[in-house]
């Protein structure tokens, strides 16, 4: 099955749910990229600031134990604007790009050849919820995979078990995972980071229905449904959903789907993590000795896994 056949049989399947998903996978199409790129600029949204300032003010150590040299492959690349402070301070022979979004991700690819002309710049259009295929031919001594922005937390821990499961056989005992992870804190501080003032967070959220009417010929109207995100204490977890305004039916080529008034479509979790419990499911993955470093209100956690 081709990738498009595989994207509608996943979509499709999840909006004839009960309650409809969509994989938030799919909010990043070009726009969907590029707001989000619009969304770690937000007062609000304090996860890239934070990290950033982590990776700063700790970078000469995370550097000491890393090393220099070897491979770089970023996961969730995007614009590839957090690879930029990492390979500047590793220096390494080549950089690998990882992403969804083919347009988005070949523009961040030329950006990244331009600053960096002395660097093997690779793009990789592949999705995390499988298995990825490296470029052929990729020397497997020092890789350090990196993962930044809290990505993690989009998957349910079976899922985040198994990608970490997938990481750790991308690598020999020599490489490492530089990984990005959101901490427990203020429920008033989560919630506005997702749902912000000026309404970024929700053009994102609702822009997904535009793609999905691309990718399998739908017609939703995203003015007839609105953001919601608000904190799921008891799983430890951000939920993102849109809200039918409106009872309203949904088609697409031989298929269909009503929604009452109220109904939602759940579009993105993100878990926000205890240091010691993602350190056990480290572990479980085969990643048996971490670093952390926090900023000072201990709101975000960069991790070096090793196995």
């Amino acid at each position: 099955m081709d990738r498009s056949a595989k994207d509608r049989r996943e979509i499709i399947d999840g909006l004839l749910q009960v309650p409809a998903r969509i994989a938030p996978k799919y909010f990043y199409d070009v726009r969907g990229s590029a707001l989000f790129e619009e969304i770690t600029r937000l007062a609000e949204y304090y996860p890239t600031r934070t990290e950033a300032a982590v990776m700063q003010v700790h970078g000469a150590d995370i550097l000491q134990k890393v090393g220099a040299g070897g491979t770089v492959i970023e996961f969730g690349a995007g614009s590839c604007e957090k690879a930029r402070g990492l390979c500047r301070q590793l220096r390494p022979q080549r950089f690998v790009a990882v992403d969804i979004s083919a347009e988005f991700l070949h523009g961040a690819v030329e950006r990244m050849r331009g600053e960096f002309p002395g660097l093997e710049v690779l793009p990789l259009v592949a999705d995390l919820s499988g298995v990825v295929e490296l470029p052929a031919g990729l020397p497997r001594e020092k890789r350090l995979l990196f993962y930044p922005g809290s990505s993690i937390g989009n998957f349910d821990p079976p899922h985040a078990l198994a990608l970490l499961t997938r990481f750790r056989r991308l690598i020999d005992a020599d490489g490492a995972l530089l990984i990005g992870i959101d901490l427990v804190k203020d429920i008033a501080v989560l919630e506005a980071a997702y749902d912000d003032a000026a309404g970024v967070t929700a053009e994102f959220n609702l822009n997904v229905l535009d793609h999905l009417n691309r990718l399998i010929g739908s017609d939703f109207e995203p003015a007839g449904w609105r953001h919601v995100a608000f904190y799921n204490a008891a799983a430890s977890r951000i939920e993102m959903h849109l809200e039918a305004l409106a009872a309203t039916w949904v088609n697409w080529p031989g298929g269909q789907r009503q929604f009452t008034a109220g109904e939602r479509i759940h579009t993105e979790n993100s878990y926000k993590y205890r240091r010691a419990d993602f350190f056990e499911l480290l572990a479980r993955a085969g990643f048996s000795r971490c670093d952390a470093w926090t900023d000072p209100r201990d709101w975000f956690a960069v991790v070096l896994a090793r196995p």
